[in-house]
């Protein structure tokens, strides 16, 4: 339990900094703090199990016949990552908490921090894969919500947009990929995954699996060709920069790669995908960092830069590689959050991120540009920091690989070229901002050091630096062996974290990039020259310009087949049928089977023709509208006196109930439709219409007719035996949809509620002109509430309730339920708006049907996790016995509770619909005074 709750934690803290903004911002963030200080604690109470070398696993089944359970997983590699993430969480919360303005909904920020936050921490805790892909997808959802944080930019706007699409679009292929994998394995479980390398490598499907695992990760991290989108990002807030962009959202790509290394890695075709666009992206990255002169634009493809790095260390497909590509991991999140952190505070205490202005800040910010002074030498892998230990073991693998043969040459090479333009934009960072003149033309002048706690999360960071770079053993030693250990899924490689190794080729390697680093940096001014000659190609018009031709194309594709005509959409649709099903029928040797058929009663006989004569007859007298609308409810009718006919009264109960809401909804509408109907269709149309129409009604009886001629067999005989004894209740139907599909009737109130609220959305305030006489020109009656409708309303409406009542409680052993009942309420009470008006009922009733439909989805869902907490799958119901006073022995099911649910959700979601729908008419006054 202790896992599921680190990942729970922030998602119901997610509330806390909603609650508390109002008292004062310190206390906000205080609040929001408190989730991952609490996780902290959790995960350090089971740090002894895995330093130990253990792996903690807890689970729980939920929907195990598909392989999803909600299981976590803690070994080295996952315990690494919760660190950072929370850990670097609380500091960018203290950071955020100085930097966010006023104006800036504080609250709305640390609430989308703390829902990412927990997406995170469910992707490196997740033992199932399923569930991984759960929380991968909501990292993307809510890092689009933290990137577009300010949106009235529309930088933001198009950054986070272009940010969902590439790693949604990766995630599409991941969940493909996973799909894949647990397929070949036999489970989604990572424990079994990780156990059956070789059976996963021999695999047929293994390329496939391969290439869309490495998409999902390579968009995630920014590799090439995908990396566009991570500069763009940066017009988000800093602080989500220092958080995502750094430390977490696109490490989460690495974090796969580590994850799936013992499974896929080994082969040739891992080393070359992960090692050439690792190096391509390293070296890219590295080159564009030195020439851009917004302060996070330079950070943004050095970060592109480092993950190309990681990303090529697991590409060598070396235990030593995966030790330091681990490594490098936790170097990078330390120095590159605390630029970002830096360059925040230059850019609230300046107002500009330009390089060009931002000169001579030592002055003025002496703390702060010792801080990023490190911070960048560490970034650059000067000796003495962190960087440069990681580095070393970087240069050390790539001259022990020799998989391109006689070229290998080239990856140590191209490693040389990308750490001499590290050094060049990290001493860029340092000399153009901190020294090199005067600031020019600065928005806000003089500059100054920001307030105290706001360079409190720098400072740790950068102290990270350095007590890693002096001491790593002591500092990092335990903490890389285990998750280096769960990486590599063995015992590890003998590796030094020793600051001297005496001088060797990587020490030569460190030095020429050191010294032709500075070279660079010296001679810039005839490198930017080259640089502007070469011709650009912004990444962001570049995918616009897809975007929007993909826009034209899907436009002029939905004009060929949508025209605003229903009758074509009609046409379309049974058109397939008619091709699809035809095809089908056409391939039986015979069309009657074996099955002889039931012989036709007088009773039924009669009650298909009068179903027939209504269907022609709305369709002869489809002018006269409430014609129709009658003989199209005598349809409804008799559709319910069929099931009713064929034993099947809940059907029955249900197609009366909703015929009578379909019908007041449909009078409602119809109420402000024009009064003259539109042209009518063409002679060719209407014999168009007339043959889709018979073939389609051919087809039907084609397919009836098979059918009932054959032999079958249904799972009914299943719900038969197993009502009573497995669900408690004798009415089968109801059994069914709240214990033995009560997921799918879960997931179908929750669309119900959202169409609700959506459709009151769409209507709320929306005013239309009635019309003030009939269709026959009659003057509307100036009594809008009849007195003898007002008196008869209400008495219907305490006898409807209690109709209500009595198929809701009875709905468990007899025809009834939730959903019936619901609607029979909504009926009586939307009686009452209709007799006495929205006013009055509003005044006495006085429901909120938004929160009556919420309340209505929480409590089903609740019911569903109750079962969990006592051990049972998600929504299994539990019954009992029980002598009750008064009543006597009475039977007792969960499943009530559920369908309580199901009945508050209708009733909120129907006259959300219908109540809000009447009041359209309330316009009509206003109007005319205009």
């Amino acid at each position: 339990m202790t896992l599921a709750l680190i990942v729970l934690l922030p998602l119901l803290g997610s509330l806390l900094p909603l609650l508390t903004v109002r008292y004062g911002r310190s206390l906000c963030a205080l609040a929001t703090m408190l989730a991952p200080v609490i996780g902290l604690f959790l995960l350090w109470e089971l740090a002894p199990v895995v330093f130990d070398g253990g792996v903690v696993v807890q689970s729980w089944p939920w929907l195990s016949q598909i392989g999803l359970n909600l299981s976590f997983r803690l070994d080295g590699l996952g315990f690494l990552f919760a660190l950072l993430i929370q850990g670097i969480g609380i500091l960018v919360i203290l950071y955020a908490r100085y930097y966010l303005s006023k104006r800036d909904p504080m609250g709305r920020f640390f609430a989308f921090l703390l829902l990412f936050m927990a997406a995170m921490l469910g992707v490196v805790l997740s033992e199932n894969m399923l569930l991984m892909m759960f929380f991968w997808e909501l990292t993307s959802l809510s890092s689009f919500l933290l990137i577009g944080y300010w949106s009235h930019s529309t930088d933001a706007r198009k950054g986070a947009r272009m940010a969902l699409a590439v790693t949604g679009g990766g995630g599409l292929a991941l969940l493909a990929g996973v799909l894949l994998l647990g397929q070949m394995v036999g489970s989604y479980e990572l424990t079994d995954v990780l156990a059956a390398g070789d059976l996963i490598r021999s695999h047929a499907l293994y390329p496939v699996v391969l290439v869309l695992i490495l998409l999902g990760a390579f968009t995630k991290s920014a590799q090439f060709p995908f990396h566009f989108w991570l500069p763009h990002a940066m017009a988000a807030p800093t602080p989500v920069s220092a958080y995502l962009h750094s430390a977490t959202m696109v490490k989460a790509g690495v974090f796969l790669l580590a994850r799936f290394y013992p499974a896929l890695s080994d082969t040739d075709l891992w080393f070359f995908l992960v090692s050439v666009t690792g190096m391509i992206t390293l070296l890219v990255g590295a080159c564009t960092a030195l020439f851009k002169h917004d302060l996070k634009g330079l950070l943004a493809y050095s970060t592109i830069s480092h993950l190309g790095l990681i990303t090529l260390l697991f590409g060598l497909d070396t235990q030593l590689a995966a030790v330091a590509a681990v490594f490098h991991i936790i170097n990078h999140a330390t120095f590159k959050a605390s630029l970002f952190m830096a360059a925040g505070i230059i850019d609230h205490e300046t107002g500009t991120r330009d390089m060009r202005r931002i000169n001579g800040l030592w002055r003025f910010m002496p703390h702060t540009a010792t801080l990023a002074m490190v911070a960048a030498s560490a970034m650059a892998g000067v000796p003495l920091l962190n960087g440069f230990l990681s580095k070393e073991m970087f240069f050390t693998e790539t001259l022990e690989q020799n998989q391109f043969g006689d070229f290998s040459w080239v990856i140590p090479l191209v490693a040389t070229l990308a750490g001499i333009f590290s050094v060049a934009y990290s001493l860029r960072f340092i000399h153009d901002v901190f020294f090199n003149g005067k600031p020019f033309n600065l928005p806000k002048y003089p500059p100054h050091e920001p307030p105290r706690y706001m360079k409190v999360p720098v400072e740790i960071l950068v102290a990270l630096c350095l007590l890693v770079g002096l001491l790593p053993a002591f500092t990092v030693g335990s903490l890389l062996a285990v998750a280096a250990s769960a990486t590599i899924g063995g015992e590890l490689p003998y590796y030094s974290l020793a600051m001297w190794h005496g001088f060797n080729l990587p020490l030569i390697m460190s030095i020429v990039a050191l010294g032709l680093g500075i070279l660079l940096y010296a001679k810039r001014g005839r490198v930017f020259e080259l640089y502007e000659r070469l011709p650009e190609r912004d990444g962001k018009l570049v995918f616009e310009e897809v975007v929007q031709g993909l826009v034209r194309k899907a436009g002029q594709f939905t004009l060929l087949l949508e025209n605003a005509s229903l009758q074509r959409y009609l046409a379309w649709m049974l058109s397939a049928a008619l091709v699809v099903s035809g095809y089908w029928l056409l391939q039986l040797p015979s069309l009657r089977g074996d099955v002889a058929l039931s012989p036709v009663d007088g009773v039924t006989a009669v009650g298909a023709l009068m179903l027939m004569i209504a269907a022609v007859a709305t369709v002869i007298w489809h002018k006269q509208r409430l014609v129709a609308l009658v003989m199209l409810s005598v349809v409804g009718l008799f559709v319910a006196l069929a099931f009713a006919r064929f034993s099947a009264p809940d059907l029955a109960l249900t197609q009366l109930s909703v015929e009578v809401v379909t019908i007041i909804l449909l009078m409602l509408a119809l109420f402000f439709l024009p009064r003259l109907t539109p042209a009518e269709s063409s002679g060719l149309r209407r014999t168009r219409d007339l043959g889709l129409a018979g073939m389609a009604g051919l087809l039907v009886s084609a397919l009836s007719f098979a059918v009932m001629t054959r032999p079958y067999e249904t799972i009914a005989g299943y719900f038969l035996e197993n009502s009573v004894s497995g669900g408690g209740g004798t009415n089968v139907v109801n059994v069914i949809l709240v214990d033995f599909r009560g997921f799918d009737t879960l997931g179908e109130v929750t669309v119900l509620a959202i169409a609700g609220v959506a459709i009151y959305a769409l209507i709320d305030g929306l005013r239309l002109r009635i019309p003030d006489t009939d269709a026959l020109g009659r003057p509307w009656s100036k009594d809008a509430h009849p007195f003898m409708l007002v008196n008869l309303s209400q008495v219907i409406l305490p006898l409807a309730l209690m109709v209500s009542a009595y198929i809701f409680l009875r709905g468990h052993n007899l025809p009834g339920g939730g959903f019936i009942a619901g609607l029979i309420t909504a009926v009586a009470l939307i009686l009452q708006y209709v007799a006495s008006g929205e006013k009055w009922t509003t005044e006495r009733w006085g429901v909120n049907y938004h929160h009556l439909a919420g309340w209505g989805v929480i409590i089903a869902g609740l019911t569903g996790l109750g079962s969990l907490f006592w051990g049972y799958p998600f929504l299994t119901s539990s019954f009992g016995y029980f002598n009750i006073p008064l009543i006597g022995k009475t039977e007792l099911a969960t499943a009530m509770l559920f369908d309580l649910g199901v009945y508050l959700t209708v009733v909120g979601a129907t006259l959300l619909i219908l109540a809000n729908l009447g009041k359209l008419s309330t316009g009509r006054a206003t109007q005319e005074a205009d």
